[in-house]
């Protein structure tokens, strides 16, 4: 019983130590994209035009 007590506290650790371990050597890349107007505003072009 102790043994596969030990076995699963150790593969926990590992676990942990693998998963802390890789988050801080991952670099994310933002990429800002400007929304384009959905609509263009009307101009005025005469009376009859």
């Amino acid at each position: 019983m102790s043994k596969s007590i030990k076995l699963l506290a150790m593969f926990g650790f590992v676990a942990t130590v693998a998963a802390c371990g890789s988050s801080g050597q991952t670099d994310e890349e933002y990429v800002v994209v400007e929304p384009e107007p959905i609509t263009v505003e009307p101009t005025y072009t005469g009376k009859y035009k």
